[in-house]
């Protein structure tokens, strides 16, 4: 049996932020498969929220106006106007997954000098048209870009060149993120979907722990997290801090930690597909209103009911047809904190997106973000 990680190894994360982050709902024009194992019912997730969504559909329907109303909603298109990339409309669909690092709640328990919000975990998940295979583009939180002007509610966010990434959550919430990656990758986003460290800690605990198999040994003194090398279940404090971890993996940058988190969200899939979703009504319910209590999404995406139609739509989706990869960057030579996005390569990348293609496995090579093994195999013989 795994280690009981989350009784062993409590973690106290400091100031190094990051969550992962959770997949949204496709277009209900595509028809649904009517003889999938109901077993399946989570195919994929990308940390966790939407997946305890979907384990726990079969046993909630009685409750959906409970669970809507869980929901915090953003009129996203309303922000963005027109200016945007053309929408897609043969079935694919493109959508922002973000983690966040809001303290709100918290009480200092994931560090404190850090005020507001940033989103420090950033995917695009790329669903084909057919809904059989998937892309997943991470985006380091410190990839310098070009951030347009974004309008809020309390004015307009000026342009800038060679911002910060993550710094368009910051001063600009959602919305402002989704139009810096339009904007950087020509391709529009369909939703947005995000969680923030408190849910997803308690999303993981619901779940009842995440099993891991580690290669090597990971010892992080700023996320708290100490893992011997072997099997261990992680619940929700050591989840949250492996995948926070930064110091402990690689060169200590961002980098590593991202494909930390690629390797947990494998994981996350193995655990969550041997739930069966009507075993047990009542910790299916607990498991949909804590998900949907922990989440944020565009307005169209904002109910449960969506959220379980995109279940239903990308079940057959296995982890095997999902593309995992790093935005192609190099280090800043004048700031070794940041990272340049390589252009040729990043022009490949979001291509291949644009037009529902597989990214290609060139495309990554001679990136920074390449060079560095996960520590973690994802839910192997855990």
């Amino acid at each position: 049996m795994p280690h009981e990680s989350g009784n062993e190894h409590q973690a106290h994360p400091a100031d190094e932020p990051a969550a992962p982050v959770v997949p949204a709902y496709g277009p209900a024009r595509l028809r649904r498969s009517r003889h999938r194992r109901r077993k399946r019912a989570l195919r994929w997730i990308a940390g966790g929220a939407l997946g305890l969504t979907l384990v726990g559909g079969g046993g909630v329907a009685y409750a959906w106006q409970h669970l809507n109303g869980n929901i915090k909603g953003t009129d996203v298109d309303a922000a963005l106007g027109s200016d945007r990339p053309d929408d897609q409309h043969d079935g694919a669909m493109n959508i922002l997954l973000l983690g966040s690092d809001s303290r709100a709640g918290t009480h200092g328990e994931y560090g404190s000098g850090v005020m507001g919000a940033r989103a420090d975990t950033a995917m695009v998940l790329h669903v084909d048209k057919d809904h059989k295979k998937a892309s997943v583009v991470s985006i380091p939180r410190d990839t310098e870009v070009d951030r347009p002007t974004c309008k809020t509610s309390h004015g307009d966010v000026e342009a800038a060149h060679n911002a910060v990434f993550n710094s368009s959550y910051a001063l600009g919430g959602p919305a402002c993120t989704v139009k810096t990656v339009e904007k950087m990758s020509g391709v529009r986003m369909d939703h947005y979907l995000e969680v923030d460290f408190k849910g997803f800690q308690k999303m993981i605990d619901e779940l009842g722990g995440v099993d891991i198999t580690t290669r090597n040994a990971i010892h992080d003194s700023n996320s708290g997290l100490s893992l011997d090398s072997g099997k261990h279940r992680l619940k929700g404090k050591d989840a949250l801090a492996l995948v926070r971890t930064r110091h402990g993996v690689g060169d200590g940058s961002d980098l590593g930690r991202i494909q930390l988190q690629q390797a947990f969200i494998k994981a996350l899939i193995h655990r969550a597909d041997t739930v069966d979703p009507l075993g047990s009504p009542s910790k299916s319910y607990a498991l949909a209103d804590t998900a949907t209590k922990s989440i944020s999404a565009d307005s169209e995406l904002a109910s449960a009911d969506k959220l379980l139609g995109l279940a239903k739509e990308l079940k057959g989706i296995s982890p095997d047809r999902t593309t995992m990869v790093t935005l192609p960057v190099t280090y800043d030579a004048q700031d070794a904190g940041r990272v340049l996005p390589l252009d040729k390569a990043s022009h490949k990348v979001w291509k291949a997106v644009r037009h529902d293609q597989p990214i290609p496995k060139k495309a990554t090579q001679g990136s920074v973000g390449d060079r560095t093994d996960s520590p973690v195999v994802s839910g192997a013989g855990a």
